[in-house]
């Protein structure tokens, strides 16, 4: 019996790469996903550096409608997850950088389940889902230090002109209830505090905005540009890529609040003057 029980208990323990949740609630827009594959399967778009990869896989997204809360998905299961009929700024970046991940390997079909164990690796601490909310990357700044460390992204911040961003993380500790899975779980509240204050102790930097206009001609495709808040609550507050247009014009690729969809806006510095609150930027270069 103490056999039959511990096989039980072990059939219990969470499984690393799992799908937590039916992908008919993890993965919404299949069409659009096997449309975009198709177009890259027929334009070799893996040949192509992964920053003009990224781009091409944003173009076909250009117009989603923005949705606020993408992530939040369930009361209590945390998944990979990825939705093309809406995205905010995060899941807009994420899709197209795991996207273009994906593609890179052409040794088995491109398959939902693919792009998901794509943004598993990058989403989440040491690249594993366990099911639990608190195991999610829910600040971009973390995200940013997580991800060089997996080495698929090379933070570029620091070889350009910068400072040190001063903020104070306690965004989602303070706002709980606007975040479905707190506002459901209370009790992991307390964990998710101590990530914020293990996240505020950490150094972290950015490109002033007075700065970013004269690094403009260093940006390339696919950079994933972090946009810095002034005040406390989160780092940053905003997030996007980098789109080169014929005239080489550094131009903001993001899921905007303000036009309700994902768009091409202006360059990056005409962007980051349009917003008092924005501080600067942060480049993390895909690898």
């Amino acid at each position: 019996m103490r056999y039959l029980a511990l096989i039980f208990f072990c059939l219990s323990l969470p499984l690393f790469g799992k799908e937590f949740l039916p992908q008919n609630k993890t993965f919404i827009g299949e069409s659009t996903f096997y449309k975009i594959v198709a177009k890259a399967e027929k334009g070799k778009w893996h040949r192509a550096p992964i920053g003009d990869r990224m781009v091409h896989i944003a173009l076909e997204l250009e117009g989603v409608p923005y949705k606020a809360y993408t992530l939040e998905i369930d009361n209590h299961i945390e998944s990979p997850s990825v939705n093309f009929k809406g995205l905010d700024c995060w899941t807009f970046f994420e899709a197209v950088f795991c996207f273009s991940r994906m593609l890179e390997d052409t040794s088995t079909p491109h398959t939902p389940s693919k792009l998901l164990k794509e943004i598993e690796h990058t989403r989440y601490r040491h690249s594993k889902c366990s099911g639990n909310y608190l195991d999610r990357i829910h600040y971009l700044m973390e995200w940013y230090d997580e991800n060089e460390k997996l080495n698929t992204i090379d933070n570029l911040t620091k070889k350009f002109p910068y400072v040190e961003m001063p903020n104070t993380c306690n965004e989602m500790g303070k706002l709980w209830k606007h975040y479905r899975y707190l506002k459901h779980n209370p009790d992991l509240i307390e964990g998710m505090i101590k990530h914020e204050k293990r996240i505020t102790a950490m150094t972290f930097h950015m490109v002033p905005k007075a700065k970013v206009k004269a690094i403009e001609k260093d940006l390339r495709n696919g950079d994933i540009i972090g946009i810095a808040r002034h005040g406390d609550g989160s780092y940053c507050s905003h997030v996007g890529i980098i789109v080169k247009d014929k005239a080489g014009v550094a131009r903001f690729m993001h899921a905007s609040t303000t036009y309700k969809k994902v768009t091409i806006d202006a360059s990056i510095s005409d962007y980051l003057h349009k917003f008092k609150k924005h501080a600067g930027i942060v480049i993390g270069r895909p690898q």
